[in-house]
């Protein structure tokens, strides 16, 4: 039996920019294992010219994409979104026929990673997800985390006090993993880029302290798209001497109509505002190693940003529940409420911060989990002690 036939099929999918910069340490050393075969699944805006054709970067990175499976329809509705997962469903029922992969590794909350694991599901590959058992009670990313985790077999959640919650979820102590936080390895593992550096490679004057902006819609709390973040937008008004680096939205609904407000903002004011369709995660997070606050609601300013000792301003509902550190400072989706969060944030730059998802070694970690994994597509349910029936 030659040596291709003797490795694990391991295929990866990705649907979006900040779920692959978030794999890229994972996918890499998958990729150098060799009791390992990586296979990588590409979907969702990474193949849309929209949201920058990120598809390229992962090329880039030096990584062969096995499949590529478009999905995303050119609409902004919540109809749009479940046709799109109706198509990206007829892909990865081919896709994984195909591959025939003996594990998927997912990450994550979108409603791209529910197709997938739908899909393994029903085809009997097994699934691996990452960062279940979190809480984000303004978004349908809850709901979805959940039903992929009852989709899922084996499971690596970010911290201890997530294991206990998937497990509460009756999946069993042994196939349920703390890992850490994934998106933490770049901090470990890659040099991060000087302000310099940061500045050539975007043409854009850091020489002034900045802001880094991420606001995602909110898809299930009462928090409207384009009120919200035009709050946001006047309360950066506000602090005319920071410059500010904006990055897009994701492909939610809602998330087109907060396009146009964003670009029609920065194009107003060339010299202080840079709008980015994708920073790649070296360039995101090198730009808030030199930030003075991150500000949106992105959970990469709750899981990784306080470990490069800067604040974050929390706007909204979207991540409500999530653990967070010290220097995480929430706020309401107002323009007033966001503006003294930002000042707070300015007055108690926190310095180094003891992040809770931050346990090192975190792409190991899920290594040793799919060199050990034996699949039984029988899953028990797990009762929790006392509450068996």
């Amino acid at each position: 039996m030659s040596n291709a036939e003797m490795q694990k099929k391991v295929a990866v999918f990705t649907g979006t920019r900040a779920e692959y910069g978030l794999l890229y340490w994972l996918l890499h050393d998958i990729k150098a294992d060799a009791d390992l075969q990586l296979q990588l699944i590409v979907s969702g805006s990474h193949l849309s010219p929209e949201f920058g054709l990120t598809y390229r970067q992962i090329e880039q990175d030096g990584f062969v994409i096995n499949e590529k499976i478009d999905m995303l329809l050119s609409s902004d509705t919540a109809a749009a979104t479940v046709k799109s997962m109706g198509i990206a469903l007829l892909g990865l029922a081919d896709a994984l026929q195909r591959l025939q992969p003996d594990v998927l590794v997912l990450l994550g909350d979108r409603y791209e990673a529910l197709a997938a694991a739908q899909a393994a599901m029903l085809m009997k590959v097994p699934v691996l997800h990452l960062h279940g058992g979190e809480i984000t009670e303004g978004a349908t990313d809850d709901a979805i985390r959940h039903a992929i985790t009852k989709l899922s077999y084996l499971h690596g959640t970010a911290t201890e006090a997530y294991r206990q919650r998937v497990i509460q979820l009756g999946e069993s102590p042994q196939r349920v993993v703390n890992v850490g936080a994934l998106g933490l390895e770049q901090l470990h593992r890659a040099s991060l880029l000087t302000k310099q550096q940061l500045t050539d490679e975007l043409n854009f004057d850091l020489s002034k302290p900045y802001f880094v902006v991420t606001y995602h819609p909110v898809t299930l709390a009462d928090e409207p798209a384009q009120q919200s973040f035009a709050a946001l937008l006047n309360a950066l008004e506000q602090f005319p001497e920071h410059h500010i680096i904006l990055t897009y939205p994701n492909a939610d609904a809602g998330g087109r109509s907060i396009m146009t407000l964003l670009q029609n903002y920065a194009v107003a004011r060339p010299k202080r505002v840079l709008a980015v369709a994708s920073l790649g995660h070296l360039r995101y997070l090198s730009a808030v190693k030199h930030a003075t606050a991150v500000i949106g609601n992105s959970s990469s300013g709750i899981i990784e940003v306080p470990s490069l000792g800067v604040p974050t301003v929390n706007i909204g509902r979207r991540q409500q529940g999530r653990l967070c550190a010290g220097s995480v400072i929430h706020c309401d989706a107002t323009q007033a409420a966001i503006a003294a969060a930002i000042s707070q944030a300015l007055a108690a730059r926190p310095g180094a911060n003891d992040n809770p998802y931050d346990t090192g070694n975190c792409s190991q970690r899920i290594i040793s989990m799919l060199k050990q994994l034996h699949f039984d597509p029988v899953k028990t349910f797990y009762d929790l002690p006392g509450t068996s029936t």
